[in-house]
């Protein structure tokens, strides 16, 4: 039963026993180019990171994801399964991309049936933003927190939810 102590809720728990299973962070069956940094902890498995890529702590990269050379992806992003993103990229802080578009209302297990993410090069994506299933072509900047849900055709600014073009580059 919550009490209150000085203003400030107090919560006191009963102590459960429960069994669990707990993984470490890891870096596992990653092709990497010359000059990689990945800065622990990080989950970074089965994909392939080109020459001189940074990656940050707290970072997820999936497997059959491709990453191109020189790019950096900052604290807190992940990036799915098969999602290429391509050369001198920036990725900013909690960027998250997601394939698996919950056609039937949950979860999809067939990997075959998930979409396919590609970031050309010289894009730059902003803190917190989403990147859902599409194309985005050379050169484009997304703004922080936008969501992502069309291809981006045209080298230029976009931003909002769902993202709009601002202004050409």
């Amino acid at each position: 039963m919550p009490e209150m102590l000085s203003g400030i809720l107090l919560i006191i728990l009963k102590e459960h026993r429960m069994p669990c299973t707990s993984h470490k962070a890891q870096v596992k069956n990653v092709i990497t180019g010359n000059g990689v940094v990945i800065i622990e902890p990080a989950n970074v498995y089965g994909c392939t990171l080109g020459d001189a890529v940074f990656v940050g702590p707290f970072v997820e990269i999936q497997a059959n994801a491709k990453i191109g050379r020189g790019t950096k992806i900052q604290s807190h992003s992940f990036i799915c399964e098969y999602v290429t993103v391509g050369e001198e990229c920036f990725i900013g802080h909690g960027v998250m991309f997601a394939n698996d578009m919950f056609r039937d209302g949950k979860p999809n297990p067939d990997r075959d049936s998930w979409a396919r993410i590609v970031v050309g090069n010289h894009v730059s994506i902003g803190s917190g933003a989403t990147i859902l299933a599409v194309t985005i072509c050379d050169g484009a900047v997304i703004g922080a927190g936008s969501v992502v849900t069309k291809d981006i055709t045209e080298k230029g600014v976009y931003a909002g939810n769902p993202a709009k073009l601002l202004r050409l580059l």
